[in-house]
């Protein structure tokens, strides 16, 4: 197992381009939360010539809509959504700047263009531990669309949040590095049999 990279934000191109597929990392400093609702609005508002209400350059965002909190706590429990619900909106914001999304699921062909033009990776995060990840988050405070409720866009405090390289800005895959690497080993062992 490899040894665990600690990452401070703001992501900058200097820290991508040290981080591979695979890589086990643990964030610290300032992400935003925001789901497929915010995302439409963040592309619409470009679309428009608008400002955004955030600036995305070298930023890191969360797919999550995370749940009220419970008394003592700065929020409830907070897992990942499909990536691919970003899909036909990451291209556009990875153009913007940002630099680092995390979420749950493969990526589409375009995305994945996009961070490889721009620098940009893709962190996967531990699925079904979404009481585990709500604990690595110290403080919360919604910053756009408060009228979207718990896909809000908020800005996120956290110390050593826990997740996995994906995809890198050269475009290696963990998804299809691991399918690729399982059909290599299940090839071996028919051949193997077949002997």
């Amino acid at each position: 197992m490899s040894e665990m990279k600690q990452i401070t934000t703001p992501l900058t191109y200097e820290k991508v381009k040290e981080l591979q597929a695979g890589d086990l990392v643990s964030i610290t400093g300032t992400i935003y939360s925001a789901r497929d609702a915010a995302h439409k609005n963040l592309v619409e508002s470009l679309q428009a010539g608008e400002d955004l209400p955030i600036d995305l350059v070298d930023q890191v965002i969360y797919y999550a809509g995370p749940t009220p909190a419970k008394p003592g706590k700065v929020i409830g429990s907070c897992g990942p959504t499909t990536s691919g619900r970003m899909d036909a909106y990451s291209p556009t914001l990875i153009a913007q700047g940002l630099r680092g999304m995390i979420g749950k699921g493969s990526r589409s062909k375009e995305v994945i263009e996009a961070m490889k033009e721009h620098g940009a990776v893709y962190f996967a995060a531990i699925g079904g531990a979404a009481a585990l990840i709500a604990d690595t988050i110290k403080s919360v405070d919604i910053v756009a669309f408060p009228e979207l409720g718990p896909e809000a866009i908020r800005r996120m405090k956290v110390e050593s949040y826990p997740c996995i390289v994906a995809v890198d800005c050269n475009g290696n895959d963990l998804y299809k590095m691991g399918v690729e690497r399982y059909k290599d080993e299940e090839d071996e062992v028919k051949c193997n049999a077949n002997v």
